[in-house]
């Protein structure tokens, strides 16, 4: 007879998902409550050190600028190495990284260049980790649940990085500087050793070839296959709405809507509500709903959501609008990994998936640039206006196509 513990795994995670499932779930888990726990942690040190603001917001643009620089080559390494293997080495490097920036806090010896140094240093390992662990999903569950698989990841990172790591963080960054970093590299190294106990299948044997040939070659698989072409497309275009009108959102809340800054926190937090519950709900939209529907009406839904946001002034309006949104963003974040998960060989899967990060953070980048300006010429609502605009010119251009890359598969 089972335990109700074990009942309740079972439903958590479907034992059909099996033992390699169960450790890469635990492994993104814990891995999600250290990098949560850093969201508050990181910039608060980087405060405790500079006052500077451009240093400030160098800080955080050094995180991600390693997407842009080695996304690429992440991605034809996943497809060249052990992804186990490469997950577990670059893991434990940014424990590693992390454990020389607390040394430097408890001996009083850190200053604002190590910090910045380490911001770039924990990107780089981020970028080739969170490159070649989702392309080891595919290769321990089957087609037909990858959507459970990715609903429970997503989980793990709404509740753990974006709803308990911050506030966890914080605190423990109150109780002592170096203490927030201590429980990140921990939480890091764990979820290394996890991973190292995955039993993977071997990639198909490749010949060495040159770093460039193998992205080209990434490319071109990407190009030649329409839905999946559509699909980078969407996700590009999208992520400049978004990063656009999602630049200006402390400044919209505090102007547009009278919200200081916990109203502000909090227009983030219910949109982590609402993505709970899209998270939670996930398995039985996909078994009763066409994954091409969902994807039509999940981009009506952020359409809708920056003209909503546009239009209205009531906080609690808008509330509602952020927890529709966030039950949106992860549910269509699940379905659009998913789908290019069941599209894209195993042989692929790093190259394309570093090629869609590329896309991902080029968006954003690209949205958050044209924000401050749109914002100075047409007012706090502008880039929302701009987002709803460019969001509605887009869904119509792929509107025909959503049902046909919703169940695209592989070749």
């Amino acid at each position: 007879m089972t335990s109700p513990l074990s009942r309740a795994v079972d439903r958590i995670v479907p034992p059909r998902l099996g033992r390699d499932f169960r450790l890469l779930l635990g492994s993104s888990w814990v891995s999600n409550l250290g990098d949560g726990i850093a969201l508050s942690a990181a910039p608060l040190l980087v405060a405790s050190v500079t006052r500077d603001p451009l240093l400030v917001s160098l800080a955080a643009l050094l995180q991600r600028l390693p997407w842009l620089v080695v996304g690429l080559y992440a991605g034809v390494l996943a497809d060249r190495l052990d992804r186990r293997v490469m997950t577990v080495v670059v893991e434990l490097a940014r424990a590693a990284v992390l454990g020389v920036l607390t040394l430097s806090i408890v001996t009083g010896t850190v200053q604002v260049w190590l910090v910045l140094g380490a911001s770039f240093l924990l990107g780089v390992t981020e970028t080739f980790a969170d490159t070649a662990a989702p392309a080891m999903l595919p290769m321990l569950v089957e087609r037909r649940d990858l959507g459970i698989a990715n609903a429970r990841l997503m989980f793990g990172f709404l509740t753990l990085n974006q709803l308990a790591g911050p506030p966890i963080g914080a605190f423990l960054f109150a109780a002592g500087t170096a203490y927030p970093f201590v429980v990140q590299a921990v939480a890091v190294a764990l979820g290394a050793l996890l991973v190292a106990r995955l039993r993977l299948p071997e990639l198909p044997a490749r010949q060495p070839s040159h770093v460039r040939r193998d992205v080209a070659e990434g490319f071109r698989w990407l190009l030649a296959h329409p839905p999946v072409r559509t699909l980078a497309l969407t996700i590009l275009v999208f992520n400049v709405t978004w990063g656009c009108s999602w630049a200006v959102l402390v400044l919209y809340a505090q102007e547009r809507l009278g919200l200081g800054d916990i109203g502000f926190g909090l227009l983030t937090t219910v949109s982590a509500v609402g993505g709970l519950l899209g998270t939670a709900s996930y398995g039985f939209i996909e078994r009763r709903v066409h994954l091409g529907v969902v994807m039509r009406v999940g981009l009506v839904i952020e359409t809708l959501t920056h003209l909503g946001l546009a239009l209205t002034t009531s906080p609690v309006v808008a509330m509602a609008i952020m927890f529709v949104f966030g039950a949106h963003a992860f549910i269509w974040g699940t379905t659009s990994r998913t789908v290019r998960q069941r599209a894209v060989p195993t042989a692929f899967q790093g190259r394309v998936s570093s090629v869609y990060m590329l896309g991902l953070m080029g968006g954003l980048v690209i949205g958050q640039a044209l924000a401050g300006p749109i914002a100075r010429l047409g007012g706090i609502t502008a880039p929302f206006w701009f987002a709803a605009v460019g969001s509605a010119l887009m869904l119509v251009l792929v509107w025909r196509r959503l049902m046909l890359i919703a169940h695209a598969e592989a070749d």
